[in-house]
């Protein structure tokens, strides 16, 4: 039997939390699947079972019983039940602090010769024509102005 480097001792309260979220169905299945792993991992049960049994009765790889259990270890049951946050965006914002300082500051400007306002195009035009961005929606523009009212 190989040997268990991250041991899952799971107290009372976390047991029933476990249970009783397994029992529930109302979580999520990626939820009920890590509190179903911890609960087969759980050294003070008696159905203690090693990683590749829990990974045959589960249907998963081992190595994500391996990762709960570990996670559990390291973290504790909160964080080996939930996601990790992202630290950042998926997608960079194109508009930064000082980038929204600049389109605010130029809607405020007068505007081109021959118009009697800015519109939201022009704007969009302009801030790419002063190569404040590389590329920006009329949409963005109009987030970006909404917000500051």
């Amino acid at each position: 039997m190989p040997v268990i480097k991250y041991r899952v001792v799971l107290t009372d309260v976390e047991r029933k939390k476990l249970i009783t979220t397994t029992s529930k169905g109302s979580s999520t299945a990626k939820l009920i699947m890590h509190a179903q792993v911890l609960l087969f991992a759980d050294e003070r049960s008696s159905r203690k079972l090693s990683e590749k049994e829990i990974a045959s009765r589960l249907s998963v790889h081992f190595q994500t019983v391996h990762s709960i259990r570990k996670t559990y270890a390291l973290l504790g049951l909160d964080v080996a039940l939930g996601r990790k946050k992202r630290s950042t965006p998926p997608v960079t914002p194109k508009i930064t602090g000082d980038v929204e300082a600049k389109i605010i500051a130029l809607s405020c400007s007068s505007p081109p010769e021959g118009r009697s306002r800015w519109t939201l195009r022009l704007l969009a035009d302009k801030v790419v024509e002063l190569r404040i961005v590389e590329s920006i929606s009329h949409e963005t523009i109009h987030r970006t102005l909404k917000k500051t009212n």
